[in-house]
């Protein structure tokens, strides 16, 4: 499978010369070993995976024993298994004045993030990685200062459909592409086995098979947890519990309510997107492209893309996105707040028209407050239009 470089290379590499341990988390399969191993290349770096079972035994019972028979720089991988060994690790780079001396990877999981945090204050960078975006996809790594600043390239429906249904996962860019259904079930059964019953100790996997198929048929909806509890046969507390696993590896996104202060009508709720846009067809057992974008959830899914292209876009630049929905009481709604340099309204529409509906929220709440500083409808417009009313359409092709 040919590489196909990463816009978070830059970033990898600058955090390499200023810290001495750079950790990499992110769901299963999105490339996390596959960049780290293509940057060390000429670089002398050894690697250990801790998936071997007799690798993993070692770190945990006896982990300055296994740090001994690694030479710096190295890369340890699926580190979430053995967090003894973070001790250890700062004593060790404590040691030396070099930075970059140990690249780590890991599933994105609060406790581990937490323990690397506390055990390598001040000596790690941590970063994150998803599946391809569309710009990797064209081979664009240009990075840009804000999401919509990417290579222009006329959008057809089709096309974006296409990529809803593939998903990000850079096996899909391969030579030799596997049988879809075939891939993100094991898939699945991957991530119930090793993270679920192995770093969480859940063994409810069917049960909880079930509630991540009802999550992916809600996403882009507004999280009600008692509604998902109930139609996924579960309690509350364990909907609650299930949902943090699936966030804290990075399978879904909770986009909280931006709070304004001009009223406090706001929904609570955070709103719920699959990170992966195949995974969660897969899930909700669309069977092609073209029957996806004809069903009910075509506009759910198109927004479910859109936003997490946007997460992509800041998270690959190393920086964690500051995004939100607004919702009041009353109904009035903008799919995403961007703070980003001001404030910024956005509204995603699976559409190629310019119609005055489409700004209601936006035009709402802007009258409400100065301090949102543009309004930008992302759509499958062909080229860039701006309306009397300061309402930027942009084509959704041009995030990156």
């Amino acid at each position: 499978m040919p590489y196909i470089p990463r816009i978070i290379e830059d970033v990898i590499l600058e955090s390499s010369k200023t810290f001495k341990v750079v950790f990499l988390g992110g769901p299963r399969q999105v490339g996390k070993t596959t960049v780290l191993k293509k940057l060390a290349e000429n670089k002398k770096f050894s690697y250990v995976s801790l998936d071997d079972l007799d690798q993993r035994n070692i770190a945990k019972k006896d982990p300055a024993l296994f740090l001994q028979q690694l030479s710096l720089p190295t890369i340890i991988d699926e580190v979430q298994y053995a967090p003894e060994l973070f001790p250890l690790i700062k004593k060790m780079v404590d040691q030396s004045s070099n930075n970059g001396q140990f690249w780590l990877t890991g599933s994105q999981q609060f406790s581990l993030i937490k323990n690397i945090q506390e055990s390598l204050a001040g000596r790690v960078a941590v970063l994150n990685v998803l599946g391809l975006s569309m710009a990797e996809k064209k081979k664009d790594k240009k990075t840009n200062k804000h999401p919509f600043g990417g290579t222009y390239k006329k959008p057809k429906l089709p096309d974006v459909f296409k990529e809803i249904f593939e998903g990000g996962f850079p096996v899909f860019q391969s030579n030799n592409v596997p049988n879809r259904d075939v891939y993100f079930n094991s898939y699945i059964q991957t991530y119930l086995d090793r993270d679920l019953v192995g770093i969480f100790g859940v063994n409810k996997t069917n049960e909880f098979n079930r509630f991540i198929q009802v999550c992916a048929a809600r996403t882009g909806q507004v999280l009600n947890i008692s509604n998902l509890a109930r139609d996924s046969g579960v309690s509350t507390p364990t909907a609650i519990e299930w949902i943090n696993i699936l966030e804290n590896t990075m399978q879904i996104y909770l986009l909280r309510p931006y709070y304004p202060n001009f009223t406090n009508r706001i929904i609570k709720a955070p709103k719920l997107y699959f990170l992966d846009t195949g995974l969660g067809s897969y899930l909700t057992k669309w069977k092609s492209p073209e029957v996806l974008q004809a069903g009910a959830m075509g506009g759910a899914f198109f927004e479910t893309y859109v936003v997490s292209e946007i997460i992509k876009s800041y998270i690959f630049r190393g920086i964690e996105p500051s995004i939100y929905y607004l919702r009041d009481k009353e109904g009035h709604e903008v799919d995403l707040v961007i703070e980003d340099n001001g404030l910024h309204l956005v509204e995603i529409k699976l559409s190629a028209s310019i119609k005055d509906d489409f700004s209601l929220g936006m035009n709402y709440f802007s009258r409400k407050s100065d301090k949102f500083v543009s309004k930008t409808i992302v759509s499958l417009i062909e080229n860039k239009i701006s309306t009397p009313d300061k309402v930027n359409y942009v084509p959704y092709t041009i995030i990156n």
